[in-house]
């Protein structure tokens, strides 16, 4: 057995290590070859019912596909007429202050205080009205003069009852304590007309209590990235944080992009996110470090979330038999109907895992896996330094703050999904929701759950009939070697044809515009690899134009690469917004040809990579 102790991070004797099964690499071994992702071997568990795997299946598929479900039978409602609220702030404990002092805030989940931005004429730069179709929100309201005041957080609208949350959480390894909304301020959740709670968040509102020594703001540069990246990944059908909107403060902020000393003045924003909550890994290990009475508040927060984001678990029965063989020596079997906790801990594992396989398909790189960047949600939640691969590397990362061990880079993301919820696992355990068997069990199905999706995910990006570990691990090599583009190079492999009669010579020529610049032996590699495809697609009796049709509806024609936000951010800063717009309606439909705009597909120039705009830090 291998053992992660994730106590030893907290530094705290009351929290057991959670033991995890060996077939588990360590994150050194794994990152060593997670080129050839296949190698991460989960052994198979028998189980007694594939029912609540199917409950998983059909929840996060809702929360994926939220693109499908249309309001337009649905009451339109002006921003004062919408039904606001507050189930957090009712439910929860708060903190008996209310100012914005940088503070210890003990035994509460939240502060209430109120956006404290300066603002100028602020402009409206961007919005989404796909997510104003979320909560029923009229789209002419866009229109209103004072809609920028109102999301600038100047002028909150009616009925919100703003609020920081408090939570804290492992950076890049190391229990940082108390981290909490810095910047962030909730204005409240809204009811649509289906009962769905959406909760809206202004990035960048001002100082709260956990604002430590910074300023609570946020820049144009960052907020832009934010907003295109959130709607992107939502259309590229990962699950993930909305954008509302984004305004321009018209004022000023100083940032030291590099922590170099060298801060300069940037224009300030505000993006208004939406999820149907924003708590994370960290909300709940925050009160599990502290006395052993906040472990009270783990425990409500847990019955919060399973009430309002997972009501199918409060309503399990032992009707539905949902025991499960953990595979261990002793044959021990995991009742997940008679610990609702359980059950939650499982379907966040799920999620997460999902999640993270996505990721993995696309090609993101998140860059700030830190846990209190970890939603209980499975969505991708703050972007920061994220980055789409380029030129293949499994050891990318986006952040310049992660060089040294590039702790977050892509190859590692699996691993530090697990090393994550095992430090969940830990608080759960700590509070006394879950045993240890229960804890490794949900470890345990994060791993079959990511291998499951990844390898579906690949077997479809591929186009074949079913999945191949070794023509995969040989395809992903070959990319690493010769840093092919991996959204242009999956996009461009289904013109190849299913023909084994094409001579060998004439083997490469489909994809002559993602395979540059190769020497004789590159050629080879690349020959004996697509012969290998070839004959795999052969095996199939489906069509070369049928092939082609699926593969283009799972590999993106355009993705939100870090110099195309670095372009609308060069106008946006001077006042020109065209381009984040189009950059937006770009995104919103990533698989489809848009004739005309197939230079948003190109490679990226080579101004694109000088450091902060391929890499940023942690601040951007």
């Amino acid at each position: 057995m291998v053992r992660l102790t994730p106590s030893l991070s907290f530094g705290l004797t009351r929290f057991s290590p959670i033991t995890v099964s060996s077939f588990f690499f360590s994150l050194p071994s794994l990152r060593s070859k997670f080129h050839l992702y296949p190698p991460i071997h989960y052994r198979a568990m028998s189980m007694d019912s594939q029912s609540f795997s199917s409950s998983l299946d059909s929840v996060t598929q809702h929360l994926q596909n939220h693109a499908l479900h249309t309001h337009s039978h649905a009451p339109r409602s002006k921003l004062e007429d919408l039904n606001w609220d507050h189930s957090f702030v009712r439910t929860l404990p708060p903190d008996p202050r209310t100012d914005s002092l940088p503070r210890q805030v003990l035994h509460a989940c939240y502060t209430k205080v109120s956006p404290s931005v300066e603002v100028d004429n602020p402009q409206l730069v961007a919005w989404s009205e796909s997510v104003a179709d979320l909560f029923d929100l009229d789209h002419k309201e866009f229109e209103r003069p004072d809609f920028p005041l109102i999301f600038s957080g100047a002028s909150p609208p009616v009925g919100a009852l703003p609020y920081a949350q408090c939570y804290g959480g492992h950076q890049f390894g190391m229990w940082a304590g108390q981290l909490g909304d810095g910047r962030a301020i909730t204005l409240g959740e809204i009811l649509n007309s289906k009962s769905e709670r959406w909760e809206l968040q202004l990035k960048g509102a001002g100082k709260t209590p956990y604002s430590r020594f910074a300023d609570g703001l946020a820049v144009l540069r960052s907020s832009i990235r934010e907003f295109l990246c959130s709607e992107a990944m939502h259309h590229l059908g990962i699950p993930t944080t909305r954008a509302l909107c984004l305004v321009t403060t018209g004022k000023l902020v100083y940032r030291d992009m590099f922590y170099d000393g060298n801060a300069k003045e940037e224009p300030g924003a505000i993006v208004c996110r939406v999820a149907q909550s924003f708590l994370r890994f960290g909300s709940y290990q925050i009160h599990a470090s502290r006395d052993d009475e906040d472990l009270g508040i783990v425990r409500s927060l847990a019955d919060y979330a399973i009430r309002h984001h997972f009501p199918h678990i409060e309503n399990m029965s032992k009707s539905e038999s949902l025991s499960f063989s953990t595979g261990d020596e002793d044959h021990s079997v995991v009742d997940l109907t008679s610990n609702k906790y359980a059950a939650w801990a499982v379907e966040v594992a799920e999620r997460t895992a999902s999640l993270i396989a996505r990721w993995q398909g696309v090609g993101f790189t998140h860059g700030v896996l830190n846990t209190d960047n970890m939603s209980i949600l499975g969505l991708t939640i703050d972007y920061g330094p994220f980055g789409f691969l380029d030129a293949f590397d499994p050891h990318f990362t986006p952040n310049t703050t992660d060089l040294p061990g590039r702790r977050y880079c892509f190859s590692n993301q699996p691993d530090i999904g697990l090393w994550n919820l095992a430090q969940f696992m830990t608080t759960l355990s700590a509070a006394q929701l879950i045993n240890e068997k229960e804890a490794n069990y949900a470890l345990e199905r994060y791993g079959m759950r990511f291998m499951d999706d990844y390898q579906a995910i690949m077997t479809k990006k591929l186009g074949l009939p079913k999945y191949n570990k070794q023509l995969i691990s040989k395809l992903l090599s070959n990319m690493a070697v010769d840093k092919v583009d991996y959204t242009n190079f999956f996009r461009t492999l289904s013109n190849v044809k299913a023909d084994t009669s094409i001579p060998d010579d004439e083997l490469l020529v489909p994809l002559k515009s993602v395979l540059l610049d190769m020497g004789k032996e590159r050629k080879e590699a690349w020959t004996s690899w697509l012969k290998a495809y070839i004959h795999e697609l052969s095996t199939s009796d489906i069509s070369d134009e049928q092939r082609k049709t699926s593969m283009n509806l799972v590999n993106p024609k355009y993705v939100i690469r870090n110099y195309l936000c670095q372009t609308a951010i060069d106008a946006a800063e001077i006042g020109d917004f065209g381009e984040v717009r189009r950059l937006l309606k770009l995104v919103e439909h990533p698989f489809d040809e848009q004739p005309g705009m197939e230079n948003y597909a190109r490679l990226p120039p080579a101004w694109a990579y000088r450091p902060g705009v391929c890499m940023l830090s942690c601040s951007s």
